[in-house]
């Protein structure tokens, strides 16, 4: 049982959860500038979760014959046997279910949406097969989840969300362009599509900078149109530190170094920038 349990974090990245949640959790917080009630908050963190376990199931199903063939991924579970087929199906309906239900206990709008979010996480993993603009499907489905978060605390769609999702939209895709530099040969080999296939990784790289020049500018709306004290302001400064070291540590030829570049920057990104709007929220005091 503990070794299932290990298997499916693995299979889900759950690790990787530190990308997109700290955007969705800044959204939540400053939505009334305040901390939500414990349920809400609960119930939003498990939304978070379960959509992101049934996206990152189904990208694992519907990939699974092209990580069998790919030597970077070809170890993965599904390829490899460490998982079943029926089970990683269970991954995706049954936390699909249990989003749609759970936001039905949020707000209206949020069950009316839930069905669209799940297509657009579920729908990104088959974008390779059909349009070299998957990075930016990727970034649409990371990009809903701060919209989504505000929507839960507010029950409407206001332009402080909207500028987090496009934030995070940029941010993705971008990060994406650099990650996908690693299967640049087996993508066109396998008739897969990417920007980086369609561009090449060099000007594809060029491309991802850009993104990520929009997304920074698109937190420093945020932090002007919310009024964000120091705190918050030097946590958007530190995300363009962080940036910027990214892209200095890419590397085409060491794909080690991509990968390095790919978790540690935009993982630790996400949590440092929450942490410091979040203590700009709860710790100010006002003069």
């Amino acid at each position: 049982m503990v070794k299932i349990v290990k298997h499916t974090l693995e299979l889900v990245k759950f690790s990787h959860t530190l990308f997109a949640m700290p955007f969705a959790l800044t959204a939540m917080f400053y939505a009334k500038k305040q901390m939500p009630p414990w349920p809400l908050f609960l119930k939003i963190f498990a939304c978070l979760i379960l959509a992101r376990t049934a996206a990152m199931a189904f990208n694992r199903l519907v990939d699974a014959p092209f990580d069998a063939k790919n030597p970077r991924t070809a170890n993965r579970h599904l390829p490899t046997g460490i998982l079943s087929k029926p089970y990683v199906i269970g991954l995706v309906i049954i936390p699909g279910l249990l989003f749609v239900v759970t936001t039905y206990f949020i707000n209206p709008l949020s069950f009316w949406l839930s069905p669209l979010a799940l297509m657009i996480v579920l729908g990104y993993s088959l974008t390779k097969r059909f349009t070299h603009y998957t990075q930016l499907f990727l970034g649409l489905s990371l990009g809903i989840a701060p919209i989504a978060a505000w929507i839960a605390v507010t029950g409407k769609v206001e332009p402080p969300a909207l500028l987090l999702g496009v934030a995070v939209f940029f941010w993705v895709a971008g990060f994406d362009i650099i990650y996908s530099t690693q299967d640049y040969e087996f993508d066109r080999q396998n008739s897969l599509k990417s920007l980086v296939v369609l561009m090449g990784p060099k000007r594809a790289l060029l491309l991802s900078r850009l993104f990520h020049f929009i997304f920074w500018v698109s937190l420093g709306l945020f932090a002007y149109f919310m009024n964000l004290y120091w705190l918050g302001w030097i946590g958007s400064l530190f995300v363009g530190v962080i940036l910027m070291a990214e892209h200095g540590l890419l590397k085409l030829d060491q794909p080690k170094k991509i990968t390095a570049s790919f978790f540690t920057a935009n993982g630790l990104l996400s949590v440092v920038y929450f942490v410091m709007v979040s203590l700009d929220l709860f710790l100010h005091v006002p003069s």
